[in-house]
């Protein structure tokens, strides 16, 4: 087996966070084949012996978990929230396993979104400059005409950002009453983005649902349910997450 970083190894093993492996590291409370280690170090897994404050950690890789949950409304996308309201980790409690979300969608969003207990993963959909192509299906006041479609699958500057947004596909679904529903496709993850979009083009978004991520679709998922992805279908979204990236020249920051 390939070498590894040390707080990544900790983290595989169920044993400490990447973070706090890390400072267990500079903190000198490591060793590595009875050598104290130091930051950056890598070991070979079932191999190198490493020990962590006289406890020996033996190589254990955990099986991973990523479920597509359907979010509903009013659940925030956060492990914890001091405001006491209802969060998106609750929805997959009786798995018994701490998952955290990858990615966000505000408090008055609905649909798909990913949790997980797997870093890579969630550094991979999270990572890409250009991402894994997102879904949202919006529904807005009012019509929406060709100029205005136009202006939404344009770079926009939205306000308080240094450059623009990358371009977006952008289709019109359908329109019943004063209601006009679309489908919006972008590869990046800035705060509230589609509202915040649609607010430059001058409309107001009565719903917003994420119906899809890569090839991933809420679809068959009840609103508050979850159901857990295969492995087969994990590979193939990191597969998809590297091809981005690999397009877009590099990966930033997460």
């Amino acid at each position: 087996m390939e070498k590894i970083k040390l707080q990544k190894y900790f983290s595989e093993c169920g044993v400490l966070s990447r973070r706090a492996a890390e400072e267990e590291i500079a903190a000198g409370s490591v060793t590595v084949n009875g050598r104290k280690a130091s930051p950056g170090d890598r070991v070979e897994p079932g191999v190198d012996r490493v020990v962590w404050r006289g406890r020996g950690i033996v190589w254990r890789e955990r099986h991973r978990t990523v479920a597509a949950v359907n979010k509903p409304r009013g659940y925030v996308c956060t492990a914890k929230d001091e405001k006491g309201r209802r969060q998106v980790t609750d929805l997959t409690a009786e798995l018994g396993k701490r998952l955290y979300p990858v990615g966000r969608l505000d408090m008055a969003s609905e649909g798909l979104i990913f949790l997980t207990d797997d870093g890579d993963f969630a550094n991979l959909m999270t990572g890409a400059a250009h991402g894994v192509p997102k879904v949202y299906r919006v529904s807005v006041r009012g019509n929406v005409d060709e100029k205005t479609l136009a202006l939404l699958r344009s770079p926009m500057m939205l306000e308080g950002e240094s450059r623009p947004t990358e371009p977006a596909e952008v289709y019109r679904v359908d329109r019943h009453g004063d209601i006009t529903r679309l489908d919006i496709t972008i590869r990046e993850g800035r705060n509230r983005q589609i509202r915040r979009m649609c607010e430059a083009a001058g409309l107001e978004v009565a719903r917003l649902k994420r119906i899809m991520i890569g090839f991933v679709s809420v679809n068959g998922i009840a609103p508050g349910r979850y159901r857990l992805l295969d492995d087969g279908e994990v590979a193939d979204l990191k597969r998809l997450a590297r091809m981005t990236a690999e397009k877009s020249g590099g990966e930033r920051d997460a």
